[in-house]
């Protein structure tokens, strides 16, 4: 069989994820008179792996030692929270741990070394009071420590690690959306100006893969006003460049790396339509260079945190609704054989 570009148009990716019969027929007929991108077919499988203790939106989450923390958010009665929680996917259990020194909801948050470092956010509804706090929490000794803070303060930030050295992208100020793209190097213990984001925009997706970062999704404005947008970072020449564009324009959904799948799940608002959130999974395959579709969340779903243990990803809370509407405890796995 042979391989073409997932970008290339075979099935409408809405006809993959609504009519799944339709890959079964082909299944019958054979595959020799169609060329489907590497793993079209096996698009993977989700499950409720557990509850949460407490309803949580906007959070941000991180993994380290084969557990997954989630860190601070909107909660039930706050409009942002410092609370720290534990979750265990082997027993599906939690625990608490020490709170965040400050309150934030819509930070980003990355592993390095066993330190989980919480980056910027929020501390008012809607996107008020932009942060320049950054934190870093030890999980051996159950402690947190101040670091320098962000030159741009800034909620709903693209966080991720490459070598070493966290990169904060794009987000969102007081004033409006930036393009801000600062990296913190926690050997030299400082944060330096890069390449800024070509397209200013928060709520965005964001992943590694390959020495490379990959920025796709997000919003240009409000809630609706989303983009599918794909924009890749070369820290070798300190560059942009722009990659295909995710199929679905989305905002406000949780991404991760899987395997060669950079992933985006989910996201706000479907304008005109019911559910109002998207329940709409892609991954970008770092080998082929394109979008596949993979498997629909259960219910459309935003707001949420996601971390990878071992072969899974762990999505956590968030709202089925948009804005604040119709919140999930559901903890849910996303598997690809």
């Amino acid at each position: 069989m042979s391989i073409v570009r997932p970008s290339t148009p075979i099935l409408p990716a809405a006809l993959v994820r609504r009519c799944p019969i339709v890959l079964g027929l082909i299944g019958l007929v054979g595959l020799s008179a169609l060329a489907l991108p590497r793993n079209a077919l096996a698009q993977g499988a989700w499950s409720v792996a557990g509850q949460m203790p407490v309803e949580r939106g906007q959070t941000a989450a991180a993994p380290a030692h084969g557990r997954v923390y989630l860190i601070t958010g909107s909660a039930p009665g706050s409009a942002a929270t410092g609370m720290l929680q534990v979750f265990d996917p082997g027993t599906g259990t939690w625990r608490d741990l020490t709170p965040m020194p400050d309150i934030a909801s819509h930070a980003g948050a990355a592993t390095i070394d066993g330190r989980i470092y919480v980056v910027g956010g929020f501390v008012d509804n809607v996107h008020v009071g932009a942060m320049d706090r950054v934190f870093a929490y030890d999980v051996a000794e159950d402690a947190w420590q101040s670091l320098p803070p962000l030159n741009v303060p800034r909620g709903s930030p693209g966080v991720v690690v490459l070598d070493g050295r966290i990169h904060a992208i794009g987000g969102r100020d007081d004033e409006g959306l930036v393009e801000a793209h600062e990296v913190y190097d926690p050997v030299a213990g400082r944060w330096s100006a890069a390449a800024p984001l070509p397209l200013a925009r928060d709520h965005l997706g964001i992943a590694a893969g390959e020495g490379r970062i990959h920025v796709f999704g997000g919003r240009t404005g409000g809630s609706s006003d989303n983009t599918g947008r794909h924009d890749i970072y070369d820290p070798a020449t300190d560059s942009w460049s722009e990659g295909d564009p995710m199929p679905t324009p989305r905002s406000g959904g949780v991404a991760f790396r899987l395997g060669n799948l950079l992933v985006y799940a989910g996201g706000e608002c479907r304008p005109g339509e019911s559910p109002p959130t998207y329940d709409e999974v892609e991954g970008y395959d770092l080998e082929v260079d394109g979008w596949i579709p993979l498997t629909p969340l259960p219910d459309g779903l935003h707001a949420g945190a996601a971390a990878v243990v071992e072969r899974s990803a762990y999505v956590m809370g968030g709202r089925h609704g948009c804005g604040g509407g119709q919140p999930t405890l559901d903890v849910l796995e996303f598997h690809v054989p």
